[in-house]
């Protein structure tokens, strides 16, 4: 009771998260239970026929599960081997500036896209890309034939991946640069009256100082692998991009909201869950048997 007491205004503080994750996370996993029923809207959850595996069953089945897991599997990999690294080498550059008011603009900057809707970064997307776009006349001036790059399916992945860089870049780069302000200077000190270099002490100091804070966001970046973002998605692609651009979580929204099989969509949902958690935990297995960070 005495630690009770002595966190409450801790605990105060951390309600209204507690209030947030339990009303809107964890409150609806009730609604599972419909992926195992043939659920009727008016017949209700309770009264509705239970099926057992039988959307699953037809989710493996379809010839379009394939096509499904391998363009979220791609689009997640790729969004993580090329988006991962890049916040972490933002924050050594910054961290080497010493021009305060220069770093605090670029620090600015950089954040910014990260607080623009998905909404307007796909529009800004489509009109930077169209036939008449910018992208476009900058190409012609150098001799080069107009692209449609919006209804070519070998560049969708290209064009989201480079959006999702680009927006998230700057904000990700924050908890990396939290972690630098956490190694002790008397450390870089040192290593200079040793006759340390910059690239010796980058090498040494720095990339040790912030691993920890790596292969934790490394992790959890590793668990969101699948579950990738549903709005820029449904945005940006078209019937023409399905071969590349239709993922697990489109498909969802055609099959659930738009053709009203609420069983159908919950049981990919929930595979789609497994299999994300699964990512997440053999990636903390192997991280902490590597003898690095984990989260439990």
């Amino acid at each position: 009771m005495k630690k009770l007491n002595d966190s409450k205004y801790l605990l105060i503080l951390f309600a209204p998260c507690l209030l947030y994750y339990l009303i809107f996370h964890y409150a609806p996993m009730f609604g599972i239970i419909i992926s195992f029923k043939d659920y009727n809207l008016f017949t209700g959850v309770w009264n509705s026929e239970w099926v057992g595996l039988k959307y699953f069953k037809m989710f493996f089945e379809s010839p379009d599960f394939f096509v499904l897991l391998r363009n979220t599997f791609l689009l997640g990999l790729y969004k993580f081997i090329f988006g991962f690294p890049i916040p972490i080498i933002f924050a050594l550059l910054l961290n080497e500036v010493k021009n305060m008011f220069f770093k605090r603009f670029v620090q600015t900057v950089s954040y910014l896209p990260h607080f623009i809707s998905n909404v307007v970064v796909a529009s800004m997307i489509v009109v930077f890309l169209s036939a008449d776009g910018v992208v476009n006349r900058m190409i012609s001036h150098l001799g080069i034939d107009s692209i449609n790059w919006m209804i070519t399916p070998e560049l969708f992945r290209t064009i989201f991946v480079s959006s999702e860089i680009w927006q998230h870049m700057g904000w990700e780069t924050i908890i990396f640069l939290a972690a630098l302000t956490g190694i002790n200077p008397q450390l870089y000190e040192a290593a200079e009256i040793d006759g340390a270099g910059r690239f010796a002490k980058l090498r040494y100091i720095t990339i040790p100082g912030i691993l920890p804070a790596i292969f934790i966001v490394g992790i959890l970046n590793i668990g969101q692998v699948l579950e990738i973002g549903f709005e820029k998605v449904f945005l940006l692609y078209n019937p023409v991009t399905y071969e590349t651009a239709d993922i697990i979580s489109t498909y969802v929204y055609r099959v659930g909201l738009v053709h009203g099989n609420y069983s159908y969509a919950t049981a990919i949902g929930l595979f789609l869950g497994v299999i994300s958690f699964i990512f997440l935990f053999a990636a903390n297995y192997f991280s902490k048997k590597s003898g690095q960070e984990s989260l439990w």
